[in-house]
């Protein structure tokens, strides 16, 4: 190393200066960058170049999520319950995150259990109803998720979060989380508030996949951010089998209640369901006696519809999906599809090497600073010449 004239000059060391060892970056890494956010403060210092150079326009943003291999085995998972840790396992740094992450959910639970009287087990299934925990955790690196959503081979991975301005594709934001659509959900709403408090960037509007069309997350769009959400809408009230589908009741927003095809009026009680859902029911005296009643009941004593408590939230979502400017947002979005395209072909980052959240969070945040720079590099530079092709003739 001492002769490599490329390592002096990457570390500003004249040809006479000692050279330090080779594990010093290694070590800093590990030891000091870790837990300094050194990554972060370098990647906010590009965006910020970016915005500075007009690359940022701050009028859209894209949102999207890939996974990434984790370092570990998927042939060696295990049940949560099975694994006894060791004390030289638990000195292990991903580990060591891994339950420390868990005592921190056990103290909220905990806090959450002694808030009012009676509103623990509500909350309890609140919980377990939008996320299931994990059957199958890696003893290297149990932060990890276990998934079979990247090139459809069950695995363990982590999710790489992009938000992207959608003018020129830069990454104003990154985030790293085990590879779970809820976590990648609930990651975008800390992105966005984030770029909003470091740049102060707030889009007017969002573009997403059907995965971000929760009616938890729209309503926390609409109502709270004021973002126009160019986002599908996830439908799973859609039948097949030739029985009425919630489509086909109306509304009626004056009186609070569904109307049924035969002109009937569905009611609540109020009572929330699963922490997030009304049911709306018909009179059992109205459909007995309902001419149509094979077409929506089937087996049931009367009709019941679920409506989701952002489910005005998700009206402003479909009602987006049917203009021309939803229509250009969908195009738009494959330029954060094609930043993890990019990442994996161009640069060969498809499995990774550091492990636990922090790794994952380090090397995403290092992944995002190159591409940025190169977005940078192309804008001053310009794309490289082409150059002729020789003629034989």
């Amino acid at each position: 190393m001492r002769l490599h004239l490329a390592y002096r000059w990457f570390c500003r060391l004249d040809l006479n200066d000692t050279v330090p060892h080779h594990s010093t970056f290694s070590e800093n890494r590990l030891n000091r960058f870790r837990e300094s956010d050194i990554l972060r403060h370098i990647f906010e210092r590009v965006v910020m170049e970016a915005m500075a150079m007009g690359l940022v326009k701050g009028d859209g943003f894209a949102v999207d999520a890939s996974v990434i291999e984790a370092n570990a085995s998927r042939y060696h998972g295990k049940a949560p319950e099975e694994i006894d840790w060791t004390e030289k396992q638990r000195q292990k740094r991903s580990v060591a995150e891994y339950l420390a992450a868990l005592e921190a959910e056990a103290a909220t639970d905990s806090d959450a259990a002694n808030d009012g009287a009676g509103g623990a087990p509500e909350s309890k299934r609140h919980r377990r109803y939008e996320r299931q925990p994990p059957k199958v955790i890696s003893p290297s690196d149990p932060q990890s998720a276990w998934t079979a959503k990247a090139n459809k081979r069950v695995q363990f991975g982590y999710g790489l979060n992009y938000l992207i301005d959608i003018e020129n594709a830069v990454i104003v934001d990154v985030e790293a989380t085990p590879a779970r659509t809820y976590d990648e959900v609930a990651a975008t709403q800390t992105m966005l508030d984030r770029t909003e408090e470091c740049f102060g960037l707030k889009p007017k509007r969002l573009a997403a996949d059907t995965a971000y069309g929760t009616g938890k997350f729209l309503g926390w769009l609409v109502k709270e951010k004021r973002i126009i959400p160019h986002i599908p809408v996830w439908e799973k009230s859609d039948r097949q089998d030739g029985i009425f589908s919630r489509s086909d009741f109306h509304w009626d927003r004056k009186r609070g209640a569904y109307i049924c095809p035969n002109g009937k009026l569905l009611r609540t009680s109020g009572t929330v369901h699963d922490g997030r859902t009304l049911l709306y029911r018909a009179s059992k005296r109205d459909c007995d006696v309902c001419s149509i009643r094979a077409k929506c009941c089937t087996t049931a004593d009367a009709r019941k519809i679920p409506r989701d408590l952002h489910e005005d939230a998700r009206d402003v979502a479909r009602q987006k999906m049917q203009t021309k400017a939803f229509a250009r947002s969908r195009d738009e979005r494959k330029r954060v599809e094609m930043r993890f395209a990019h990442l994996k072909t161009h640069h060969g980052f498809e499995r990774m090497r550091l492990r636990g959240l922090s790794g994952a969070r380090d090397e995403f945040h290092l992944a995002a600073i190159v591409q940025n720079l190169k977005t940078m590099a192309l804008r001053i530079l310009g794309p490289p010449p082409v150059r002729p092709r020789a003629s034989f003739a």
